[in-house]
C-alpha cells in the first residue's frame, strides 16, 4: 500500500505565508471594516490609558516625595507659620495643601475673634462677669473655632480626593470594557469569515483560516489595551488610598494641635 504525504493532500498554492499573511499588520490590512473600526477604537482607549498611567505616576510619585518632606517639615517646626511658608512650594502634596487650608481657616478665625473682643470689651474688665463665664466663652469659642476647621479640612480633602482619583476612573473603563470590544470585533469577523464561505460554498483551510486569524486579532488588542490599564488601576488606586490615609491621619492630629494652642493664642485678650 503506497503511503502519500498529508502535505502533498493541501494544493501547492496553498500555504501557511498565504493562509495568514506575513505578519500581524497584513491580518490587520486585510480585515473587514468593522473589525478595523473596532481596532481603531481600542487603539484609542490604548493611548489614552497609557497617557494617564504616565502622567498619573509622575503625579502620584511627586505627591509621595513632597507628602513626606511636608510631615517632616511639620513636626520639627513648631512655628505654623513658617511651616506654611515653606510649604507653599509643595503644591503637589495633598496633605501640604490640607494644612495649608487649616491655617488659613484658623488664621481667618482667630483674627475675626480678636477684633470682636477689642470691639465688644474696649474699656471693660473681662473678668467682670466671673471666671465661669469667661472659661464658658472661650469653651464656645473654641467649639466654634473647631467646627470651622474640621469643615474646612473636610472641604479641601474632598478637593484632594477629586485630584488625585481624577482619571483613575478611565482606567477602570478600558479594563472593563475593551476584552468585550475586542470581542464584539471578532465575534462580527468570524461572522464574515462563515459568511464567506456560504457564499464560495467551500470550507476548506484557504477559505477559513484567514478570516478567524483577522478576527482574533480584535480580541488579543482588547486584551493588550485591558490588561495594562487594570494592573494600573489597582497600583494607582492603593498609592491614592495610602495618602487618603496620611491625609486623615493628619487631619486628626492638626485638629488636636489647633486644640491645645487655641488658649494660648487667645490668651492676650482674655
Amino acid at each position: 500500500m503506497t503511503t502519500i504525504p498529508l502535505i502533498s493532500l493541501i494544493p501547492a498554492s496553498i500555504s501557511l505565508e498565504s493562509a495568514f499573511g506575513h505578519d500581524i499588520v497584513q491580518m490587520i490590512v486585510h480585515a473587514g471594516p468593522m473589525v478595523k473600526f473596532v481596532l481603531l477604537v481600542l487603539l484609542l482607549f490604548s493611548v489614552v490609558s497609557w497617557t494617564i498611567i504616565f502622567v498619573k505616576y509622575r503625579l502620584l510619585s511627586k505627591a509621595n516625595v513632597e507628602t513626606s518632606t511636608f510631615l517632616e517639615l511639620f513636626w520639627e517646626s513648631r512655628d505654623l507659620k513658617k511651616v506654611y511658608m515653606e510649604s507653599e512650594a509643595l503644591d503637589s502634596s495633598p496633605v501640604a495643601c490640607l494644612f495649608r487650608a487649616g491655617y488659613a481657616e484658623f488664621n481667618r478665625f482667630t483674627k475675626l475673634q480678636a477684633s470682636y473682643w477689642d470691639d465688644s470689651h474696649t474699656g471693660t474688665d473681662p473678668l467682670k462677669d466671673g471666671e465661669s463665664g469667661a472659661r464658658d466663652g472661650s469653651l464656645r469659642t473654641r467649639q466654634a473655632l473647631m467646627d470651622n476647621l474640621e469643615r474646612s479640612l473636610k472641604k479641601a480633602a474632598i478637593d484632594q480626593n477629586k485630584r488625585l482619583e481624577r482619571s483613575l476612573s478611565f482606567l477602570a473603563t478600558t479594563g472593563n470594557t475593551t476584552p468585550f470590544i475586542g470581542l464584539f470585533g471578532t465575534v462580527w469577523g468570524i461572522m464574515e469569515s462563515f459568511r464567506g464561505i456560504g457564499l464560495k460554498g467551500s470550507a476548506n483551510l484557504a477559505v477559513v483560516a484567514p478570516g478567524i486569524s483577522e478576527a482574533l486579532i480584535a480580541t488579543a488588542a482588547g486584551l493588550a489595551a485591558a490588561i495594562p490599564a487594570v494592573v494600573a488601576f489597582n497600583y494607582f488606586s492603593q498609592r491614592v488610598s495610602s495618602l487618603q490615609a496620611e491625609m486623615d491621619i493628619f487631619t486628626t492630629d492638626f485638629l488636636s494641635m489647633v486644640g491645645r494652642q487655641f488658649i494660648r493664642k487667645l490668651s492676650p485678650h482674655r
